[in-house]
């Protein structure tokens, strides 16, 4: 049998809350900065909950390496195409360079938006109307639609149009399993370079929730914080005053290589992919199993396939959303998964500074977890005042720590039971 090959990590690219850029994400992080606000982009005033992470648009700069034109086409694209541009610069590749032949794409992103204009002023003049007018519909939603409607509805279509703006040749894949996403894809490219379908991948998550129907939806499901009058202290995993989720927005990519040839052309590596570990809890669309059953399968499953022991594990990057049920819930994994060595595990959430961005979580706080190895030290988990005894955890909340960390795990929880862990190495 032909060895396992290794998979390391040498470039990201991100775009999130309060950062335009993966080196300005890990440095906020490890500052301890909030980039949660009132939303700004639309008039939430009518809304339960009118705060949320709110990332910039992208300069037509960082547009460029890949192409201007994914402006047009959503936030989602435009997140999207910056990332992964800044994630090819970082790992020195050029697109459409001679490395595109053997290369694969591996996307998880958002189902796409839409603003009221489009849907809703043609659904009002229609129900102004005795019976409906189909046809007087048809015509305004025709006038009122923006370009590439289509496209950007269809997840696959902003797979597809990556790979070709990079010259990519091989696999390309789009995921859509929810707030896993981000990580899921990253673990299928990572399956791909160890068995030989690919040398390199370009990987990552993408979403934007962040717009009238977006933030209606997540309101009534009454998984939101409504601290409207404190942004700053809303999202607050574990802490015993937890109310909610905050809404974030944005992307990360990262540029998966099969060691050896990643070395050979003298790439800088970053970190190492061990191990993934996907499940399903198959226990409810909205809640978690409340035994953690999914999370703790994700997360052995993830230790098993890196050869790893809970021992060697120094952090994790905890999906930590600031839900009431949801951090319990993970807490309870986290104890099933490390048992008594669980309180030197230190665990803490990105999403207390820049919120849940949905289907691109997972690959921003893959992001996050890599330069937390690199460079030795983990970041806080801000708003811990309360500790919360259903999540006896180590949350960081002191400030940012050094450690020597040999190992950490990234854990991406989603509606439906999807669960998925990433396992890094040191490099």
């Amino acid at each position: 049998m032909r060895a396992r090959r290794r998979v390391v990590v040498t470039g990201c690219g991100a775009v999130a809350p309060g950062a335009a850029s993966a080196r300005e994400l890990w440095s906020n992080a490890t500052k301890g900065v909030a980039a949660v606000g009132p939303v700004s982009r639309f008039d939430a005033s009518a809304f339960p909950v009118r705060i949320a992470a709110e990332a910039a648009d992208p300069s037509g700069e960082a547009l460029a390496p890949l192409g201007t034109d994914f402006a047009g086409r959503g936030r989602i694209s435009a997140f999207a195409a910056a990332a992964a541009g800044a994630a090819l610069a970082d790992a020195g590749l050029a697109p459409h360079g001679e490395w595109a032949r053997r290369a694969g794409l591996s996307l998880a992103s958002g189902m796409g938006t839409y603003g009221h204009a489009e849907v809703f002023r043609a659904a009002a003049a229609a129900a102004s109307e005795p019976d409906f007018p189909a046809r007087a519909f048809s015509e305004r939603l025709r006038e009122e639609v923006l370009p590439h409607a289509g496209e950007r509805q269809t997840p696959g279509a902003l797979a597809a149009r990556l790979a070709r703006s990079a010259g990519i040749e091989g696999p390309v894949l789009a995921s859509m399993t929810a707030c896993a996403g981000g990580t899921q894809a990253i673990g299928d490219a990572f399956r791909w370079i160890r068995r030989g379908e690919a040398d390199v991948v370009l990987a990552g998550g993408s979403d934007s929730e962040i717009y009238p129907m977006g933030l209606a939806s997540f309101c009534l499901l009454g998984a939101l914080s409504r601290r409207n009058d404190e942004p700053a202290r809303a999202s607050r995993p574990f802490d015993r005053a937890r109310d909610g989720f905050v809404l974030g927005e944005g992307s990360g990519f990262l540029v998966l290589e099969e060691r050896e040839a990643a070395l050979r052309r003298g790439a800088t590596v970053l970190g190492e992919i061990a191990g993934f570990g996907s499940a399903c809890d198959a226990f409810r669309v909205t809640d978690p199993h409340p035994d953690g059953l999914g999370a703790i399968l994700a997360m052995r499953r993830a230790l098993e396939d890196a050869g790893l022991a809970p021992a060697d594990v120094g952090y994790v990057n905890a999906h930590g959303t600031s839900t009431p049920g949801g951090d319990r819930v993970e807490a309870l994994a986290l104890g099933a998964v490390f048992g008594e060595g669980l309180p030197r595990v230190a665990v803490s959430s990105t999403k207390s500074m820049i919120g849940h961005l949905t289907v691109a979580a997972g690959a921003v706080e893959a992001i996050v977890t890599l330069y937390s190895i690199r460079d030795g030290l983990v970041h806080a988990t801000l708003n811990q005042e309360t500790p919360d005894p259903d999540c006896p955890l180590d949350t960081v909340p002191e400030g940012p720590r050094r450690l020597d960390l040999r190992a950490a795990l990234s854990n991406s929880f989603a509606f439906g039971g999807q669960t998925a862990c990433l396992a890094f190495v040191r490099a």
